[in-house]
């Protein structure tokens, strides 16, 4: 820390100091450590996508490329050529305290395997899909072949008109639900996608076949 340059009043008890550098826990920090992030991987000759400014790519001769994702303080690198990747480590380790934690077997709660002999790569979130069936108490429930009811058609004509009914389905867990299926159906769950646009809309105001419909897609 850095005292103030001048003081107010002579005497004063109360001293501000200035941060010469960021702490963990204070709200620029986060922000910091991304400008810092971004100048080294602009450096050694890599550019941030635009659709998501945490993922870092650079192409090398013979259509040969990295790619870096960036969560948080965690990293996964993609490439074909070890030796390029392991170049990239050594130039972060350099910069930053790092752990290498050897090739990517889970990261965003997506389960990762490869076989490399047939060249074949699996994403699944089935222990995250497990916790959300036990989550909402659909864990015993039977599977079904389909994601959504023969013929479903909602509206918010089905939604509770009284007040009993209404603070009936207040209790009932729609909002978390919906939202948990919005983050299976990335990546991994893709099938479920429609099925979520049908009964997002009615979040704020939902009836029992709303419900019905949100425990037929679990």
């Amino acid at each position: 820390m850095q005292e103030p340059e001048e003081f107010v009043k002579k005497g004063q008890e109360n001293l501000v100091c200035r941060l010469r550098k960021s702490l963990n826990g204070l709200k620029q920090a986060p922000r910091q450590w991304y400008r810092k992030f971004n100048s080294l991987m602009i450096d050694h000759g890599y550019h941030k996508m635009q659709v998501d400014h945490y993922v870092f790519v650079t192409k090398f001769d013979k259509g040969d490329f990295l790619i870096l994702l960036l969560y948080v303080d965690d990293m996964m690198i993609v490439g074909r050529d070890p030796k390029k990747i392991g170049s990239l480590k050594e130039a972060l380790t350099k910069s930053f305290t790092m752990k290498d934690m050897g090739p990517t077997k889970q990261i965003l709660g997506m389960h990762i395997v490869r076989n490399r002999t047939k060249k074949l790569l699996w994403l699944s979130r089935e222990k995250y899909m497990t916790k959300v069936l036990q989550r909402f108490s659909m864990s015993d429930a039977k599977p079904i072949g389909s994601t959504l009811p023969t013929n479903c058609k909602l509206s918010g004509k089905q939604s509770p008109k009284t007040k009993a009914r209404k603070a009936e389905m207040i209790k009932i867990p729609y909002a978390s639900t919906v939202g948990s299926l919005m983050y299976a159906k990335v990546c991994t769950q893709s099938d479920i996608e429609y099925a979520v646009k049908v009964v997002h809309p009615f979040m704020s105001n939902q009836g029992r076949e709303h419900w019905t419909t949100i425990k037929w897609i679990l």
